[in-house]
């Protein structure tokens, strides 16, 4: 997920009682669930095909987010210690008290990250088997809404938090207005934003942070929950439908299927993309959960052969593909030019992202190979 939702979930929580812990308890949760993206710090020594290798790696595995979850709060706690002893005062924080704050947070970051297609890998550094919940959409503004109304209720007391909200508010609004061509119905979805911003402002300023406490933090969870519940029952019906339709195309092409996925749109449940692979191709087409999948939009890709394999298999120790063939979940590729003269480009992709020449991040990968017509004429 994206840090944003991290951080409110790791402001939610503190909110939610854990800040009582310990002095710094709350400042301890936003950096506890944000701590396993320390692994960004690969862009500094390296490029992007080494955090495409190194993200959501060892620093989100169960060993990784453990020892996380026990240095930050030593951190805390030991300059906690240093700042008392210049300043001739007891220390103030607990470390026991930090210890468990951290813990029960910094768990939330890899729940949270698995629910998306991107997927996690929850056991290196035995081993590199991906895992993918494939519920939420990697940013989910419904989340934001849940989330950081909890939160903007209960931390709201001065001018200074009140400008701060404010302007998050502006500028996720303006996000969401101007990435509309994402939203599948712009309108509605304006509407049902604005009405739970004014809401949210209602409450505010009724007093419900102080009224409720933190048991409109425990009520945000709670959304965020069946929230979760209802995206499920979507994702299962979406695969189902998904499935059925699978068998029909896959025999058509007398093909048997291997690996199948249904996947999340943003703030769409009521649409997925269902992408599946069979012995000779992988496939991606939508499902709508409510009246079936739109057929006539399959796309399909073959599977490498005669001299795509050959221009793959020229090229499949470079590192920016092996890496990418490690992350890609659905890999596909093409020629740019198949009946090309000298030299063409092996276009590889993820198809749960994007397509074969289509420039997406690390998604899509384009390399030079020379033609497999003229290496198989110069033998």
């Amino acid at each position: 997920m994206d840090n944003l939702t991290h951080s409110l979930v790791g402001l939610t929580a503190a909110k939610a009682g854990l800040e009582k812990l310990s002095p710094g308890a709350t400042v301890l949760c936003v950096l506890a669930a944000n701590a396993p993206d320390a692994d960004i710090v690969v862009l500094a020594f390296g490029d992007r095909w080494d955090f495409l290798q190194h993200h959501r790696g060892i620093t989100h595995a169960v060993v990784g987010v453990i020892t996380l979850a026990i240095l930050l709060p030593l951190i805390f706690y030991a300059f906690d210690r240093l700042a008392a002893r210049f300043r001739n005062r007891p220390p103030a924080t607990r470390l026991k008290g930090l210890m468990l704050a951290s813990f029960i947070v910094s768990a939330t970051h890899p729940l949270l990250d698995w629910t998306n297609n991107y997927g996690i890998r929850f056991f290196l550094p035995w081993s590199q088997k991906w895992s993918y919940g494939d519920l939420v959409f990697i940013v989910d503004p419904f989340l934001w809404l849940i989330l950081g109304g909890a939160a903007f209720l209960l931390t709201t007391r001065t001018k200074v938090s009140k400008v701060i909200w404010a302007v998050l508010a502006a500028m996720l609004s303006l996000l969401v207005m101007t990435r509309g061509d994402m939203l599948p119905n712009l309108r509605l979805f304006a509407l049902i934003w604005i009405f739970v911003l004014v809401t949210l402002i209602v409450l505010f300023l009724k007093g419900a942070g102080a009224r409720w406490g933190s048991r409109i933090a425990f009520a945000a969870f709670a959304l965020v929950l069946c929230y979760w519940t209802v995206l499920a029952f979507a994702h299962a019906r979406a695969l189902a439908l998904g499935s059925e339709e699978a068998v029909r195309v896959a025999s058509a092409h007398g093909e048997v299927i291997g690996r199948r996925a249904a996947m999340p749109r943003l703030a769409n449940p009521l649409r997925w993309d269902y992408v599946f692979d069979t012995d000779r191709a992988t496939y991606r087409f939508d499902v709508g959960v409510m009246n079936g999948s739109s057929f006539s939009d399959v796309i399909r890709y073959q599977k490498p052969t005669g001299e795509t394999k050959a221009a793959l298999d020229s090229i499949s120790q470079q590192k920016p593909v092996r890496v990418f063939l490690g992350f890609a979940r659905f890999p596909v590729l093409q020629l740019s030019d198949p009946d090309c003269v000298t030299r063409t480009l092996v276009q590889l992709a993820d198809l749960r992202y994007t397509e074969p020449g289509s420039s997406r991040g690390n998604f899509s990968l384009e390399v030079p190979v020379d033609c497999p017509t003229n290496e198989q004429s110069g033998k």
